[in-house]
């Protein structure tokens, strides 16, 4: 998104009551791509690119299609259209009815390249296809430049360059007529309204037609199908003679319908026709596939918001965020019958690149690349004390990399990766069994929160159950690691006294008046006792923890099993909202982030989903006890998935997830949202594979 564009929204939304100006949305339409380029087909026809962090490479900014007969163009972004994913691939469909035609579209990203096809039938039998067109103006922006870029012409492409990035755009019948345009000009951008592209052509503007990003191409129909592609490419990666024979590659080997569906088909991992909620399955593997690069981290989602007007971004990988999906999807493959080993062993490698030299992970990085990203919680970093440090990220990995580990993936410095981490756990554990203070999940407040003390106690009981045969001696050099030369030599036996530690130290944020645990030990040592949907986590934390044994009836003595359920359930009870048209959790009391003109919090998806997968590794963990709560403790998971599951009011009919939702149903900020859709997958998987036995009284209950 270039400023110019991002002033242009500003002109079209200002004093809205659910959008903010500045933004480019992705709330509405789909996306195409998969481990690469992300191309965004909007329910209005628009093309964007939002891979850039991905890739590197910018591509698409702007872009317009309309179908030209003689002199009159119909802007598909005008015309009444249905939008639809094919099967399930990310090949994405969309059908325009114009005054004169009806044009269906398939739009699928193959790594770089982007193919659009159009079909086009004429309502009026008087037309005839060959006074007929297909019209794409294009803005490309590479190196993320929109000055300073240069055009190449050839008779079937166009190739737009600044430096390093080369994107081109061609048609497999080529060009009945090719012109640029120079971007909005000062007066325009000055302008109270906005500005309507592409303009018609100006001969004064010499200039334009060479020196911009911008192009206007008009495309024949042949026998009623136009074909266009665009392929970002690296000059120093891809010559213009290789890039021109990928482009002609592509139109011949993906001539039709049926070969763009083959395409996409193999681009995705297969979901079993036996898999439950396999709707939901397939959209959850499609989102995650989407959001992620070559080298298998993941942006949290499509960054709708690159110059932080009303966010601090969203197309960076995090590690809370990637590695819980990771585990999720860990934990799910068998139990719904995937293979996802490649991607498995493609996160375990990027953590173990990504870890810093005292064993912790850095705010946010580049996905493309595992690069330092911009952000604010880089406190390890800098010099200064380490508040500005978010612990739960490393434990998140921690207790990924344990259970990967013990599901044989095999990387290179994996059990040195997870030594050093152990040590870098000790130094911000204080002695009274409770993470240091940091900055908290939702990365806007800073104390001692339950939600990292839930992170330490699964990562230190993941560390204890699948931690035989770690080793100091894993290090090349343990003096280089802080703390790691002074461990014991039984790491696994180390990591359980850790856990039993961090496990009688949540006694102290114990709310007995609320019968739930506090968010936060504060800053001056105070007790937060809102309810925050991050303490959730405890759930699946002491699930782990209960795996270690302490006799038959688990680690988890029945006082904290009580301490659970009523948590669980204050949490899940108090932060529940309902409107005429959605339902779903709130993120915390008090919540006030992206309200704009609501006065109540907004409820999220991830909240929403992280209830029901908290409910369900709680029945779980229950019923591993034979406590008879486990089947209320199910119902609940249910009726909360039921919220964020195809169908429900925070599932858009995209099948996305969007972060957030206003009170009257507009979804708000990334969309879709990686995090959710992993829970979502997992507590799938968990119902159906750990929770069967109470299928039936849910059935119940639903009669």
């Amino acid at each position: 998104m270039q400023l110019r564009d991002a002033l242009d929204d500003y002109k079209r939304h200002a004093g809205d009551g659910t959008r903010f100006p500045g933004e480019r949305r992705t709330v509405s339409g789909r996306f195409s791509g998969g481990n690469g380029r992300l191309v965004h087909v909007g329910d209005d026809g628009e093309l964007r690119d939002f891979g850039y962090p991905l890739t590197g490479r910018t591509g698409l900014v702007r872009s317009r299609i309309g179908l030209a007969v003689g002199d009159e163009v119909a802007w598909l972004d005008e015309a009444e259209t249905s939008q639809r994913y094919v099967g399930d691939t990310a090949l994405v469909e969309t059908v325009h009815e114009t005054p004169r035609a009806t044009m269906t579209r398939h739009d699928l990203t193959l790594g770089d390249a982007h193919l659009t096809r159009a079909s086009v039938e004429f309502a009026d039998g008087d037309v005839d296809p060959a006074d007929a067109s297909l019209v794409v103006y294009a803005r490309f922006a590479p190196d993320g430049r929109d000055d300073r870029v240069g055009q190449l012409r050839y008779d079937d492409a166009v190739e737009v360059y600044h430096a390093d990035e080369h994107d081109f755009l061609a048609s497999a019948t080529g060009f009945a007529d090719l012109r640029g345009q120079l971007p909005a000009t000062f007066p325009e951008l000055l302008d109270d309204d906005p500005t309507e592209l592409p303009r018609d052509r100006d001969g004064d503007r010499y200039e334009e037609e060479r020196l911009s990003g911008e192009v206007i191409a008009d495309v024949p129909f042949d026998d009623g199908v136009a074909t266009v592609a665009t392929l970002l490419t690296d000059r120093a990666e891809t010559d213009r003679e290789a890039a021109r024979e990928r482009l002609d590659e592509l139109f011949a080997d993906l001539d039709g319908v049926d070969a763009l569906a083959e395409a996409a088909a193999d681009a995705l991992p297969s979901v079993p026709e036996s898999a439950p909620a396999r709707e939901s399955v397939v959209a959850d593997l499609r989102v995650l596939s989407l959001l992620s690069a070559p080298s298998g981290l993941r942006i949290a989602g499509p960054d709708f918001d690159p110059y932080y007007e009303h966010s601090g971004g969203y197309g960076y990988t995090w590690f809370r965020d990637d590695a819980e999906i990771s585990g999720f999807l860990l934990g799910a493959a068998d139990a719904v019958g995937l293979d996802l080993d490649d991607w498995h062993a493609r996160s375990a490698r990027m953590y173990v690149d990504t870890q810093r030299p005292d064993g912790s992970w850095p705010h946010r990085v580049w996905p493309r690349n595992g690069a330092l990203a911009p952000g604010w919680a880089n406190a390890r970093i800098e010099d200064g004390p380490d508040v500005d440090y978010q612990a739960d990220q490393t434990g998140s990995v921690v207790a990924y990399l344990a259970r990967a580990r013990a599901a044989g993936v095999d990387v290179d410095g994996l059990d040195a990766t997870l030594v050093a981490a152990l040590a870098g756990l000790d130094r911000t554990l204080e002695p009274d069994g409770r993470p240091v203070v940091c900055q908290n999940a939702w990365e806007d407040s800073a104390g001692r929160f339950a939600h990292t003390a839930a992170t330490f106690l699964e990562a230190y009981s993941e560390l204890a159950r699948h931690g035989e045969g770690l080793a100091v001696d894993a290090l090349d050099d343990p003096d280089a690691v802080p703390g790691a030369a002074s461990l014991p030599d039984d790491l696994a036996a180390h990591a359980r006294d850790r856990a039993r530690e961090v496990y009688a130290a949540l006694d102290d944020l114990w709310v007995p008046e609320r019968g739930c645990y506090a968010v936060r030990e504060t800053l001056d040592g105070g007790i937060d006792d809102r309810l925050d949907s991050a303490t959730l986590a405890l759930a699946a934390a002491h699930r782990s923890f209960d795996a270690l044994g302490s006799g038959e009836g688990g680690a988890v003595d029945e006082e904290r099993l009580d301490r659970l359920v009523s948590h669980v359930e204050t949490v899940v009870d108090g932060l529940s909202h309902e409107t005429d048209d959605i339902a779903g959790l709130i993120r915390y009391e008090g919540d006030g982030w992206r309200r704009a003109d609501q006065l109540s919090e907004k409820v999220w998806t991830v909240s929403t989903a992280w209830g029901a997968n908290a409910c369900a590794e709680l029945a779980a963990l229950l019923a591993a006890h034979d406590d008879p709560r486990a089947a209320e403790m199910t119902a609940r998971a249910r009726d909360l998935l039921a919220h964020v599951s195809p169908g429900g009011s925070l599932c858009e009919p995209t099948t996305y997830l969007p972060e957030q939702f206003f009170d009257d149903g507009t979804p708000d900020s990334a969309t879709p949202l990686g995090w959710p859709h992993a829970i979502r997958l997992a507590t799938v998987a968990l119902l159906d594979d750990e929770l069967p036995q109470f299928a039936d009284r849910a059935a119940a209950d639903d009669d």
